[in-house]
């Protein structure tokens, strides 16, 4: 494709930005299209970089995470660069106790790093957990970004790129001879030579792929004045087996997330926050006299098989990005450049192979 060449991409958050990114890159004209962000995967993720600890089976999908994982520390520094803005990058590791030994799931590949503490070990490294932990995985590789200072990271870095951001909602795609026409938007009829649909859990909308959302609900808290930055013991994430614990270096602590297939409905509940709360001090007991900062929550693009929709449509100006569920965030740096040589060199990884909509698709129907 040529700089004339115009690109539109439907969604403004961190897959659609990041693909505009490396699109602006390599040389193209690109425009996002983006809808309000309140409700969007990126704001409610807790920026968790964890294949490891998240226990992905062998697989392309675990291909594809650890692989974005390998990009991160280069590709934040870009970002950075670009936009003068911190990410909130930390390479912490990530630890996973256990309260019982038939919960000691892990996937043993020789080829990554990772360690078994047992009781003794794991309350020497990590004091303050529940006397019920009996040990737990140690994945050192594993570690956060936060999620908010990163997208606003992102966008500066796009506007500094000349990127054109756009506020508006995708209503309808005209479709026409096997080819993308144009999209009714909010804002009015616009084309384009071709589109990238990266619309998270709003996917269903504008075409018949099988993403659903997963409402999540999330709640911060705030380490006490009394404890010096220094002296914090939680030093690296913990992933429990029914709650994460994310600490942050301005002194938040995250936790999440409740997951319910309950469509679009908003809000948080009591049942919810105190499923976290509870699960978390069971955990973490010295949680329990922390300051609650904020509750929130947002809505994950699901998929059947919890994997994302990836490459090339039956229009052949149409490109899909969608369906990223939990590991939207971390799958940020893979996903950008994957699609942007996808679009810009025709150039497709082997990677992208197992991501195709094909994989749902019966005979006869079409995306």
């Amino acid at each position: 494709m040529s700089q004339s060449n115009k690109i539109i991409i439907i969604g403004g958050g961190i897959i659609g930005i990041s693909i505009a990114i490396e699109l602006k890159l390599r040389g193209a004209k690109v425009t996002v299209i983006s809808r309000d962000f309140q409700q969007i995967a990126t704001n409610a993720a807790a920026g968790m970089l964890a294949p490891q600890a998240e226990a992905i089976p062998p697989g392309k999908m675990l291909d594809l995470c650890l692989k974005s994982r390998t990009l991160y520390p280069e590709w934040v520094q870009k970002i950075e660069s670009i936009s003068g803005l911190e990410t909130g990058y930390w390479s912490c590791g990530i630890l996973s106790p256990v309260y019982a030994l038939k919960d000691r799931e892990n996937y043993a590949l020789p080829s990554l790093n990772y360690q078994w503490l047992n009781q003794v070990a794991i309350h020497q490294y990590q004091p303050g957990l529940s006397p019920e932990v009996i040990g737990g995985w140690f994945y050192p590789q594993d570690g956060q970004v936060d999620n908010r200072y990163l997208y606003q990271s992102i966008i500066a870095a796009a506007k500094e790129l000349k990127v054109e951001i756009q506020s508006g909602i995708v209503t309808e795609i005209i479709r026409k001879k096997g080819k993308i026409k144009s999209l009714k938007t909010s804002i009015g009829e616009i084309e384009a030579e071709h589109y990238v649909l990266a619309t998270g859990a709003w996917s269903q909308e504008l075409l018949p792929i099988p993403i659903f959302p997963t409402k999540g609900q999330m709640l911060s808290l705030k380490v006490p004045s009394y404890v010096s930055r220094e002296n914090l013991s939680l030093q690296q994430v913990i992933y429990g087996s029914h709650c994460y614990i994310v600490p942050r270096k301005d002194g938040r602590i995250i936790i999440g997330a409740t997951c319910e297939n309950i469509g679009f409905v908003d809000g948080n509940t009591p049942v919810g926050i105190q499923q976290l709360l509870g699960n978390a001090i069971r955990l973490y007991p010295v949680l329990r006299d922390y300051e609650i900062l904020e509750f929130w929550w947002g809505f994950r693009p699901n998929t059947p098989d919890e994997m994302p929709i990836l490459g090339k449509s039956n229009y052949d100006n149409l490109t899909l990005a969608t369906g990223h569920y939990r590991n939207g965030i971390l799958l940020a740096p893979v996903t950008g450049m994957l699609i942007a040589d996808l679009i810009w060199n025709n150039q497709s990884n082997s990677l992208l192979t197992a991501f195709n909509y094909s994989r749902f698709m019966e005979v006869g129907s079409q995306v």
